[in-house]
C-alpha cells in the first residue's frame, strides 16, 4: 500500500512538474508573439527558443522561431550573418515537419527560400510537395509557372542572338536544327508551365499575375512551333492573355476605387439625384 501511495505521489510530481513547464512555454510563446508582431525578430527568436526549451512537443514555438529567423534572412545578402540565418530558418522549418509532414506555411516558406536563392529546381520540388497538401495553393502553381519561364527563357533568347535574331523579329526560331535543339530543350518545361499557371487561374480567376506569365509562356511555346501558322496562333493566344490581364487589373482598379476605408461607396442613380 505505501509503496502505491509513494508512485501515485511521485507521478502526481511529474505531472504538476509537466504543466508547470507547459505554462512557461506558453507564456515563453505570448512573449514571443508580442515581438514578433513589434517586428523585434531577435528577442522574439530568444522567447520562442525559451518556449521550446520548456516543452519541445509544442510545435507553434518552433514555427514562430522558424518564422522569426526568415524575417532576419535578406534574400540576396552575402553576409555570413545573413546565411546563417537562412540556415536557422530552414532548420527549424525541417523540425515543424519532423512533427507535423503537412505544416502547409512550413512547407511553402522553405519553397520559397528555394526560389529566392534562385535554386529553382528545389523550389519547384518543394512547391509539388505544397500542392500535394493543398492543391488549391494558387500561389505554388503560379511560382511552378514562374520557374517554367526563369529556366526556358535565356536559351531561347541565346538561340535568337546566335542566329541574328533581334527580340521584335517575328517566329518561330529560323534554323530547324537550332529549332529543334531549343524544343527538346524547352518544349515540355514550357507546357508543364502553362498548365500550372491554368491552374492558378482556375482557382483565382482574377490572378493577373498568372496571366502575364502564361503570355510570357505562349511566345517561349511560339518560337519553338514548326510552322509560321502555329507560331501566329500561339502569339494570338499571348495577346489574348495580355487583354485578360489589363482588363481584369481594371476590374480590380474600379472596385478598389469604390471602397474607402473597407465601406463600399455605391454609385448614386438618377432617380436618386431627385429626391
Amino acid at each position: 500500500m505505501r509503496k502505491m501511495f509513494c508512485s501515485l505521489a511521485v507521478g502526481l510530481l511529474l505531472l504538476s512538474s509537466t504543466s508547470c513547464e507547459r505554462l512557461k512555454a506558453r507564456d515563453e510563446l505570448n512573449k514571443g508573439v508580442q515581438a514578433f508582431k513589434s517586428t523585434k525578430f531577435q528577442e522574439a527568436a530568444e522567447h520562442f527558443t525559451n518556449a521550446i526549451n520548456h516543452d519541445p512537443t509544442f510545435p507553434t514555438s518552433r514555427l514562430y522561431l522558424a518564422m522569426s529567423y526568415l524575417s532576419q534572412w535578406i534574400p540576396g545578402a552575402n553576409s555570413d550573418e545573413n546565411t546563417l540565418m537562412a540556415t536557422k530558418a530552414q532548420e527549424q522549418f525541417m523540425k515543424v515537419l519532423e512533427q507535423n509532414p503537412k505544416e502547409t506555411v512550413a512547407i511553402a516558406s522553405i519553397a520559397s527560400m528555394y526560389f529566392n536563392q534562385k535554386k529553382l529546381d528545389e523550389a519547384k520540388e518543394w512547391y509539388t510537395k505544397l500542392l500535394n497538401v493543398d492543391p488549391n495553393d494558387k500561389t505554388a502553381y503560379y511560382t511552378i509557372g514562374v520557374i517554367a519561364w526563369t529556366k526556358t527563357f535565356p536559351k531561347r533568347m541565346e538561340a535568337r542572338a546566335n542566329l541574328s535574331m533581334k527580340p521584335e523579329d517575328p517566329g518561330p526560331l529560323k534554323d530547324k536544327k537550332v529549332r529543334a535543339d531549343i524544343r527538346e530543350k524547352n518544349l515540355a518545361t514550357v507546357e508543364e508551365g502553362m498548365k500550372s499557371l491554368q491552374k492558378a487561374i482556375d482557382v483565382d480567376k482574377e490572378y493577373d499575375d498568372a496571366m502575364i506569365y502564361l503570355n510570357l509562356l505562349y511566345r517561349e511555346r511560339a518560337d519553338l512551333a514548326d510552322t509560321s501558322e502555329d507560331y501566329k496562333k500561339d502569339i494570338a493566344s499571348a495577346e489574348s492573355w495580355v487583354d485578360k490581364t489589363l482588363e481584369t487589373k481594371k476590374i480590380k482598379t474600379e472596385r478598389a476605387q469604390k471602397t474607402q476605408g473597407g465601406v463600399i461607396i455605391e454609385e448614386k442613380k438618377p432617380e436618386d439625384e431627385k429626391k
